[in-house]
């Protein structure tokens, strides 16, 4: 139970109460990707993403994990240096479409670090249905925060296409550039959502593209049934206490996990990029990290949430020998790297600090090779899991623990 009102119980309060006192909304995250900092030509991995974009229109197509009556958008700016005018928004599914208003108004700006929240939007859709956000940009806006993946793309036009949702791209770009999350309205005190946070292999890569086949997507399907909904807070590169394609988890707890409404539970599958990058192509220069300052990272992750209210499951380290062997990147495996994952699984498994621990490590691994992951679960190169995986991690996981109530 929440024992003080921290930024975040502040901010659903004021959701859940109206000018009057009375209870008025409700609401859940019932999609959400988190957004990066756009990097440099200098770092391995090419964005594929545009510097800008200039008078277009951009679709992005989304997944709810549970459904509503009213629904609200958020945009972000988080790592932008300059305002983003936002010409108009529509969401749209099966033929039909809505406006969407910022204050009443239908045109908005996302300042440089901030969120652009939609007034309530009323637009019936149902659990697990995919949704249409389409937002004209009538001027010349640079690309600096956006999220990175070709698990889900973005199409992009030319001009204002906010009156024809279906309209056809010009292009499509890997991930997402300024939508954040979409809410949806629950009934009062009912609102709980899952958020996943983890790397690339919580966002998917290796899954088939604009498919939902992610393990946070297999998972809301098993959740959607009860109510409850998954908010996906992976990203690609994403790394416990140290920066790279992404600022560090610890770093990004407040807004992409504790300032999601409705967040009453924390997954987290993280280590993979903490352990595999060091002296990889990714961080050539970069000295290992040691078993401390992982439990320590860890421990600190999990003493925020719990200062929050949430439960936190953890999830052991999957293997990955060879990965990416044969590719510019190979590089993430080694004796000593391995011996170190050994021993943090070993420390995840023990249950401390966790309110309950997924064996993501025992359930992808090769029973006659338990250092690769089994071939039947593998994408391919070794380190992330393919549709099968994804579909067996969401299967593994105890989903009576979040239908509990604290």
């Amino acid at each position: 139970m929440r024992t003080s009102l921290t930024k975040t119980a502040m901010f659903a309060l004021a959701m859940a109460v109206g000018a009057n006192g009375a209870a008025a909304e409700s609401w859940a995250t019932s999609w959400h990707a988190s957004p990066q900092p756009a990097w440099g030509p200098d770092f391995i991995l090419p964005t594929g993403v545009p510097s800008h974009l200039e008078r277009q229109t951009t679709r992005d197509t989304v997944r709810l994990s549970t459904g509503g009556t009213r629904l609200r958008l958020v945009l972000s700016n988080r790592y932008g240096h300059a305002p983003v005018a936002v010409g108009g928004v529509k969401v749209a599914q099966d033929g039909r479409s809505a406006g969407v208003t910022f204050a009443g108004q239908s045109a908005a700006v996302i300042r440089p670090g901030a969120q652009l929240v939609s007034d309530p939007v009323a637009f019936a859709a149902a659990s697990l249905s995919r949704l249409d956000v389409v937002t004209w940009f009538p001027g010349k806006v640079a690309v600096d925060s956006f999220h990175w993946g070709a698990q889900q793309t973005v199409a992009i036009a030319a001009g204002d296409r906010t009156g024809t949702p279906g309209f056809a791209a010009d292009t499509l770009v890997p991930g997402r550039l300024f939508l954040n999350a979409v809410l949806v309205e629950t009934p009062p005190a009912q609102a709980r959502t899952v958020v996943v946070l983890g790397d690339s292999i919580t966002d998917g890569n290796g899954s088939t593209p604009d498919q939902d086949r992610r393990w946070p997507d297999a998972l809301a399907r098993r959740l959607a049934p009860h109510g409850i909904a998954v908010a996906n807070a992976g990203i690609s590169g994403a790394r416990l206490l140290r920066d790279g394609m992404g600022v560090n988890a610890l770093a990004r707890l407040e807004q992409d996990v504790f300032g999601l409404p409705g967040a009453t539970d924390l997954v987290v599958l993280l280590g993979t990029n903490d352990i595999g990058w060091p002296g990889s192509p990714f961080a050539p220069g970069e000295a290992p990290m040691s078993f401390e300052e992982f439990t320590a990272g860890y421990a600190q992750l999990v003493a925020a949430a719990h200062a929050r209210g949430l439960r936190v499951t953890g999830a052991t380290v999957p293997p990955f020998e060879h990965a990416l062997e044969g590719t510019p990147y190979a590089g993430h495996y080694s004796e000593a790297k391995e011996a170190l994952r050994q021993r943090v699984n070993a420390w995840i498994r023990s249950g401390a600090p966790f309110d309950a621990v997924v064996d993501a490590d025992a359930l992808l691994r090769d029973p006659r090779h338990p250092r690769r992951l089994l071939p039947a679960y593998d994408s391919g190169d070794h380190l992330h899991p393919g549709d099968r995986g994804y579909e067996a991690m969401a299967d593994a996981v105890d989903i009576r623990v979040f239908a509990r109530r604290r």
